[in-house]
C-alpha cells in the first residue's frame, strides 16, 4: 500500500506542530481522503475512518469549546483513543490545553494551518491523490507539447531522446527522459513525473548526459504533466499496413486507463519533432470537436452523392 510520511506533508504545507513532544518520524498517511470529525465530537463513531487525516474547522472548534470540562474530557478520550495520523486545526485555531494533553497521552499529533478550512481540505486531497496514486515506471520520454502531454515510447536507441531534444529546442518542455513514473490519479487522468535522480537530464548516445534545465533554462522543463497522447516509435516495415486516415483511434492501457496511441514508423528523412507537434495539435483539435479524417470522409461522401445526382 502506498504511503507518505506525515513529516513530508507538514513540510509541504508548512504546518505548525503543536505537539513537538510526539515523535512523528514513523507516522504514515495511507489514504488521500480526509475527515472532519464533527459527528465524532457529537458521539457518533460508527463508520469512523480513524486512519484518515482529521481536519478541524471553526464549527468543530466552537462546538468543542462550548462543552463543559467533564464532557470535553469524555469526548476527547473517545476521539483521540484511535489510530489517527494527525489532526489539523485550520484558520490558526489553537486547541485548548485539555485537548492537547489528551492528544499527547494517545500520541496523536496536532498541527495548525493558517488557511481557511475548505481551501485547506481541497489542497490536501488534491495533493494526496497524486502522492498516493497507484504508480508504475515505464521506459519512454514525456514532453509537454502545446499543453498536451505526449509520451514517446519505443525500443531503446530508436530516437526518443533525439526527438525530445528537438522539441525542447522548438520551445516545448521536458518532463522526463528514459524513465516515466505514471500515477493513476482518477479513472480519467494519468500523471507522469520524473524520478528524482534523472530529473531534467537527457541521455544522448555519443554525447552522454545533458542537463536540459541548465542548457535551455527553467522554461524548458516542468515537474508533472497529464498523459494525453502516446506516440510509439517503431522501425519501418514495408510489409506492414499503417493507418493513413485515422478514422478510428487506437489505444494503449496503463493502470486501467486508456490513452490514445499513434504507431509512427521510423525511416530516414522523417522529422520526428514535427510529427509529434502535428499529432499533439491534431489530438487537441479532436478534443475541441474537429476531426480532419471525419471532415475528409464527409467531403468524399458529399462528392459521391453529387456525382450520382448528376448521372441521374
Amino acid at each position: 500500500m502506498a504511503s507518505i510520511s506525515l513529516t513530508k506533508v507538514i513540510e509541504k504545507w508548512k504546518w505548525e506542530n503543536l505537539t513537538p513532544e510526539i515523535d512523528i518520524s514513523k507516522i504514515k498517511i495511507t489514504q488521500p481522503d480526509i475527515n472532519r470529525p464533527a459527528l465524532q465530537l457529537a458521539g457518533y463513531f460508527e463508520h469512523f475512518e480513524a486512519t484518515r487525516l482529521q481536519v478541524v474547522g471553526f464549527v468543530e472548534y466552537s462546538y468543542m469549546n462550548g462543552l463543559d470540562e467533564e464532557k470535553q474530557l469524555e469526548v476527547y478520550e473517545k476521539l483521540l483513543n484511535n489510530p489517527i495520523p494527525g489532526i489539523v486545526f485550520c484558520r490558526e485555531l489553537h486547541p485548548n490545553e485539555l485537548f492537547r494533553e489528551t492528544a499527547i497521552k494517545y500520541g496523536v499529533p496536532l498541527l495548525m494551518s493558517n488557511k481557511a478550512t475548505s481551501a485547506c481540505m481541497a489542497e490536501i486531497i488534491r495533493w494526496l491523490n497524486v502522492q498516493l496514486a497507484p504508480c508504475i515506471s515505464i521506459h519512454g520520454v514525456l514532453i509537454d507539447v502545446y499543453g498536451e502531454g505526449v509520451l514517446i515510447t519505443g525500443e531503446s536507441g530508436i530516437g526518443k531522446s533525439e526527438a525530445a531534444l528537438e522539441l525542447i529546442k522548438r520551445g516545448h518542455r521536458l518532463v522526463t527522459d528514459d524513465v516515466v513514473e505514471l500515477r493513476r490519479v482518477s479513472a480519467d487522468t494519468l500523471i507522469g513525473t520524473a524520478p528524482n535522480i534523472t530529473k531534467h537530464f537527457i541521455e544522448l548516445r555519443g554525447i552522454g548526459i545533458i542537463d536540459v534545465k541548465a542548457l535551455f533554462g527553467v522554461s524548458s522543463v516542468r515537474e508533472t504533466q497529464n498523459i494525453d497522447l502516446v506516440i510509439h516509435l517503431e522501425d519501418w516495415d514495408k510489409e506492414k499496413e499503417y493507418d493513413r486516415l485515422g478514422m478510428e483511434e487506437e489505444y494503449i492501457e496503463y493502470l486501467g486507463n486508456k490513452v490514445v496511441c499513434h504507431n509512427i514508423p521510423i525511416r530516414p528523412g522523417r522529422n520526428l519533432a514535427i510529427i509529434c507537434e502535428s499529432a499533439a495539435i491534431n489530438h487537441r483539435q479532436k478534443k475541441m470537436g474537429y476531426n480532419a479524417a471525419q471532415e475528409l470522409y464527409q467531403r468524399v461522401q458529399k462528392s459521391l452523392a453529387q456525382r450520382r445526382e448528376e448521372e441521374e
